[in-house]
């Protein structure tokens, strides 16, 4: 007999930030429960779904108690449901909250049902939850962008650009690929510390050293890849998330206060040029603003050869993505759910960047947990590539556990690796 949804309910722990998140628990009636904690995001985009606070005394405005009782909202008309009927119950939370960005429910409320009705129907079926979202097509193991130096509003230091990522290419499975970019990493810490540079650790694990420019931070981990008996270019490429609404200004451009240069879009991306010819980088992430669209239209056709990711500019939304495939906009999109706030929502937007052959990376978000429901997701989805942070903190290493757990399971599993790009 096919189990029903029994119970639904929410509770508010803390995130790595330490700040409050949602765990949502959805209890079956075959005596199944599963849990599932929302991540949130510390570099936002303004069409993002919205993340519900209470805004009151507790937790300095932080707190999550609305978006907790907001559960029961939903439980109340799911509750009898099946919970093989994603779609149904994800259009359901949609109808209860009523509007187009989950304003009333709030997304983090909205999420964490959803990914918790996922993950008690694969575990009611007793199959990873990979396969139960995937089928039998989940077969490959992303090749992972490591945040190893952090910058931006996710360090407290000089560099403007907020992620400086490796990204191992010339390995034969994901298992590989993670000692390699691990070796690296430490080989990276030592080079900071010889330097005298601090090596205290960023939202998201990596280093956050004040370095001269924007600059240096790639020649330091190419020196760290070198050190640690790779090719820079062939083993290990460079990837960038420069997150530029952070310094963009409509009437001025972009201030790159750490290098006391403001640049107009068409400056910027000349200076992206220059460094795609001095280095190899394979992608950027928001290199111009989300409200930029003929800076990314320009972008688009000089850096044509890269990996161009829309993340605040897209906000994993459908909708504005197929307007970047209508303008020519970009060619990969960062994928987080709880942009846009249910798991049916976000597979909709990865199967219609997989249509128009735009790139899908999953994504974790600087305050993260235990919870490891990306790693699953990206093998679910055969995206490709995942972003989750650097080896150290173990928030990012439940993930990275977990795909090697997940490719241990795999007899046929496979790593694109140099085949991505």
């Amino acid at each position: 007999m096919t189990p029903f949804i029994d119970d639904i309910y929410a509770d508010e722990v803390l995130d790595s930030r330490g700040n409050p998140t949602v765990r949502a628990t959805v209890v079956l009636s075959d005596e199944t429960k599963a849990c599932a904690i929302v991540p949130s995001g510390a570099s936002t985009g303004k069409k993002e779904a919205l993340e519900l606070r209470d805004k009151d005394e507790r937790y300095m405005g932080k707190g999550v108690l609305k978006a907790c009782e907001n559960v029961t909202k939903i439980a109340d008309e799911i509750i009898g449901l099946n919970p093989l009927n994603q779609a149904l119950i994800d259009k359901l939370i949609k109808d209860i909250d009523g509007t187009n960005n989950y304003s009333n429910l709030g997304a983090n409320a909205a999420l964490g049902v959803s990914m918790a009705v996922a993950r008690a129907a694969a575990k009611s079926f007793d199959i990873p939850l990979y396969r139960y979202l995937g089928g039998a097509n989940a077969l490959t193991l992303p090749v992972p962008m490591f945040n190893i130096i952090n910058g931006g509003s996710h360090a407290d230091n000089s560099v403007d650009f907020q992620e400086y990522m490796i990204m191992p290419l010339n390995f034969k499975n994901f298992g590989e690929a993670l000692r390699a970019a691990t070796e690296v990493y430490h080989n990276l810490k030592n080079i900071l510390h010889v330097r005298g540079h601090s090596v205290s650790l960023g939202d998201e694990g990596g280093f956050a050293p004040n370095l001269k420019d924007n600059e240096e931070p790639i020649k330091i981990i190419l020196e760290a890849v070198e050190k640690a008996g790779y090719t820079a270019g062939k083993d290990i490429a460079i990837a960038l998330d420069v997150a530029s609404s952070e310094f963009y200004d409509e009437k001025k451009g972009y201030n790159l206060k750490g290098e006391g240069k403001v640049l107009k879009s068409s400056e910027l991306v000349d200076y992206y040029v220059n460094l795609c010819k001095k280095y190899p980088i394979v992608s950027i992430e928001d290199g111009l603003s989300e409200d930029d669209w003929d800076g990314w239209k320009l972008m688009s056709e000089k850096l044509s050869k890269i990996q161009l990711v829309g993340d605040d500019l897209f906000v994993t939304n459908k909708a504005i993505l197929q307007q970047g495939i209508d303008k020519g906009i970009a060619n990969a999109i960062l994928i987080k759910p709880n942009q846009i706030g249910t798991i049916s929502e976000t597979m909709q937007t990865v199967r219609l960047a997989q249509r128009n052959n735009y790139k899908c990376v999953m994504s974790h978000r600087s305050g993260e947990s235990e919870d490891a429901f990306i790693a699953d997701f990206a093998v679910a989805l055969n995206t490709g590539e995942i972003k989750t942070g650097a080896m150290a903190r173990g928030e990012r290493s439940a993930k990275y556990n977990r795909l090697l757990e997940i490719e241990r399971e795999l007899e046929f599993g496979e790593y694109l690796g140099e085949n991505l790009f």
